[in-house]
């Protein structure tokens, strides 16, 4: 007992060189995720001049990178079961790099939006494979902030691209191809990396994966608890009819309060507005009177935001605990939209004030990116049984990258129809739909081992109820 506790208290320092490696790799793939969907923003001034789209081929171009992003994470998810996590995620590398320079040389509008579309599959199979990769390799008391590093490198990428959109001076074609550089080196770190132990028990290769365990805890540490439960939970998976594994496992009964709750996360998430606004704003701003160069400063405004919070998140969010920080975020969220609504339907969205939009617009990103942004990929890493996680994490990328593949083809033709207020005021009432599913269905995930979560769902203990006055740290692999 008295081990066990000492091991706990240990892990939050337990980040050895291999476990930093992971993260780092997990941190470059969410800067490109972020640089790649937010660079757009900036570079659609530019692209509309030179290819003289309108709103429809805009949208088309913001969007091709989330239909690939579709595609992406669902093909993904197939690979990673048959390839392995480690493999995959190098292909991944490789489209990375591809996509990115495809779209910087790319001769129209078309083919620019066709090339973003395989840059897409890149950012959809990193979000489904990256974030569970990282969560299968972590120990379980800093879990939450490991998976988090792939969410905080979002908000990076994000700042980077609206800093360069900003400069006003950096051309569409250099700022979108220079992602493929961080691409290169996500490739070169990630061929040292060794294979998820998860998947290696899974392929029966338990030698290699009590090695690879091994390598990635501190010398001295103790591991047979962990290894033990993993192999355990393999076995009882390998009983199982083969139907009710993979795609075909998520339609069991047990598994589906996991299922509802990942990919309704998941869709909030972008439901929430966040999008509307990394996409959007400048195009929003200047088509309502802000000069270009103010909107561009605007956008890199809330791309700092965004960053500060997702900073603010890694660090409380182990500490909060996932639903508690979401309960209390999201209604600042939904009270900026309403408020951001009202200022344009009213008339009062002119130069006089600017203050009071960009503050709303400040205000809406705090909470957000503070509170529900860091559900997205958290809670699909860690809710779904070993036996579905990669059909699991799939499901709900692609509902993710749906969700955002809808808004954005059809954002600005909203805006067109109905006004600008009109829309902000729609996200916010979906903002209260996210309190509210959030309050009834997500339990408090925090600090419990991916194994202890499995145990809840096969026991039909999964509502927010069943988790209270459970332990808040448990050592990963604990059976106790």
């Amino acid at each position: 007992m008295s081990q066990t506790k000492t091991q706990d208290a240990a892990q939050p320092k337990m980040l050895n060189g291999l476990m930093l490696m992971v993260a780092v790799v997990s941190a470059v793939s969410g800067l490109l995720y972020g640089y790649d969907t937010g660079i757009i923003s900036g570079a659609l001034l530019q692209i509309g001049d030179e290819f003289d789209t309108g709103h429809g081929m805009e949208q088309s171009i913001a969007a091709g990178i989330l239909a690939g992003a579709v595609v992406g994470a669902l093909a993904c998810s197939v690979l990673s079961e048959r390839w392995g996590r480690h493999k995959t995620i190098l292909l991944i590398c490789v489209v990375f790099i591809v996509g990115s320079l495809a779209c910087s040389i790319a001769p129209s509008a078309i083919l620019l939006a066709a090339a973003r579309v395989l840059l897409g599959f890149a950012v959809g199979g990193a979000t489904q494979t990256v974030p569970m990769y990282v969560a299968e390799m972590a120990p379980a008391a800093i879990r939450g902030r490991l998976v988090l590093c792939f969410q905080l490198a979002i908000g990076v990428g994000i700042v980077i691209a609206t800093v360069v959109g900003a400069t006003e001076k950096v051309d569409w074609r250099i700022s979108i191809g220079a992602a493929a550089v961080p691409a290169l080196i996500m490739l070169v770190l990630q061929l040292r990396l060794p294979e998820s132990p998860r998947w290696l028990v899974k392929q029966g290769r338990t030698d290699d994966a009590e090695a690879v365990l091994q390598r990635v805890r501190p010398d001295g540490f103790d591991i047979s608890a962990e290894m033990g439960e993993i192999v355990e939970l393999e076995k009882r998976k390998k009983e199982t009819k083969r139907s009710h594994r993979g795609w075909s496992g998520l339609r069991q009964a047990w598994v589906r309060p996991a299922l509802i709750v990942g990919c309704g996360v998941a869709a909030f998430t972008q439901l929430s507005g966040i999008e509307m606004i990394i996409y959007y704003a400048p195009t929003i701003l200047t088509d309502n009177g802000f000069s270009t160069t103010a909107a561009l400063r605007v956008s890199v405004g809330l791309g700092v935001t965004y960053l500060i919070m997702m900073i603010v998140g890694l660090i409380i969010v182990d500490m909060v605990g996932r639903r508690r920080l979401t309960l209390i975020m999201v209604p600042g969220a939904a009270i900026a939209l309403f408020v951001l609504g009202t200022l344009f339907v009213t008339g009062h969205a002119g130069k006089d004030n600017i203050p009071f939009i960009v503050t709303c617009l400040i205000v809406f990103m705090v909470f957000n990116a503070g509170g529900l942004q860091l559900m997205g990929w958290l809670t699909g890493s860690e809710i779904y049984p070993l036996a579905v996680r990669g059909a699991g994490t799939a499901a709900q990328s692609a509902t993710l990258w749906g969700t955002n593949l809808l808004i954005t083809l059809t954002l600005l033709t909203m805006i067109d129809t109905f006004g600008v207020g009109q829309v902000f005021w729609l996200y916010g009432l979906f903002n209260v739909a996210a309190w509210i599913f959030v309050w009834r269905l997500l339990p408090e995930l925090t600090g419990h081992s991916l194994e202890d979560i499995e145990r809840h769902l096969q026991d039909g203990e999964f509502s927010p109820k069943d988790f209270e006055g459970h332990a808040k740290s448990k050592p990963a692999g604990s059976t106790a």
